[in-house]
């Protein structure tokens, strides 16, 4: 089934994250990650009417997409919320929307964001080296890159890129950005050209960019926030389903999963029994099939992991 023309985003294992939902047609679902509008809207055309859907975002641009929905058939079934997805909990108690049914996470940057020049997320393009994902508010990547210490710069590149002359890198940008200083893609990727490993440029860009990214959108908190507030916003027996695109946000969902903790070992009851908000259903992540790779590139690292909240009770 095809989403319509207005919805920009085509969604990663669109069917896996379905099922792993088990959607009922009177269930109460949310989407933490609108985006372009795909999964959102394949869940509102299997919700009846008394479903209703409840999709986050924070960028003006899916919000405007969201009006297609609203205004849509099945427009009194959704309700979209303009916000970041580390206020889960406040926003959906806020509404009286909680316990939910599911929850889905596609995390990352949607096709439209990276495909649109300005959002400075793609190396593909020239662009201002913005990278928000809201784009009203915070500091953009341009503002990092010239006012980050050689240091913070060593970290991020090394910590959220995992690029591995992170060192180096660190200290280039800071000897090139004096002047007019590093605005815009081109001025970046000519700014660290001497790093950047012959035969592996795109690679090696794209860790950079990883890196920042993480950075500008404090990433790896929000997502900690958002993980451990879904086993108070999701009933016993609901499902929490996590699609991740790299290694650093799939680690935390298998280990929260897994563990109810982002490190270290489970903990145990007095009579050992282990003290987790979700089962794990998913012991491998589940992975895009052979055809959706020659449709859609970008689900080519994409990973699926879905957990079941169990019955044990968990205190904010």
């Amino acid at each position: 089934m095809d989403t319509p023309n207005a919805i920009y985003h085509r969604p990663v294992m669109l069917q896996e994250c379905l099922d792993a939902l088990e959607l009922r047609p009177d269930g109460r679902y949310v989407d933490v990650t609108f985006g372009g509008g795909g999964h959102s809207w394949a869940i509102l055309e299997r919700l009846g009417p008394q479903g209703h859907l409840f999709s986050f975002d924070q960028d003006a641009d899916a919000e405007r997409q969201a009006q297609v929905l609203q205004q849509g058939p099945r427009g009194d079934r959704f309700t979209f919320i303009r916000s970041n997805f580390g206020e889960l909990q406040r926003e959906l108690e806020s509404r009286g929307a909680a316990p939910v049914d599911g929850l889905l996470a596609d995390l990352g940057v949607s096709s439209y964001q990276f495909d649109t020049p300005e959002r400075g997320f793609s190396t593909r393009f020239d662009g201002p080296l913005d990278m928000r994902m809201n784009p009203d508010e915070g500091p953009t990547a341009a503002d990092l890159i010239n006012e980050y210490s050689e240091a913070e710069l060593h970290r991020i590149f090394g910590m959220y890129g995992e690029v591995q002359n992170a060192r180096t890198l660190a200290k280039a940008v800071v000897q090139a950005r004096g002047g007019r200083g590093i605005q815009t893609i081109a001025d970046l990727k000519k700014a660290i050209a001497g790093c950047t490993p012959r035969g592996k440029e795109n690679k090696y860009l794209a860790q950079v960019f990883q890196a920042l990214r993480i950075e500008v959108n404090n990433e790896m908190e929000v997502l900690q926030r958002m993980l451990e507030q879904c086993a108070q916003v999701l009933r016993p027996g609901g499902r929490l389903v996590v699609m991740s695109y790299h290694s650093l946000e799939d680690r935390l969902a298998k280990n929260y999963l897994a563990s109810g903790k982002f490190f270290g070992e489970v903990e145990k009851d007095f009579y050992g029994n282990p003290q987790k908000p979700f089962e794990v259903l998913t012991r491998k992540p589940i992975t895009a099939s052979e055809e959706e790779l020659q449709l859609n590139n970008r689900a080519r690292s994409a990973k699926l992991r879905v957990g079941e909240r169990n019955q044990l009770i968990i205190k904010n």
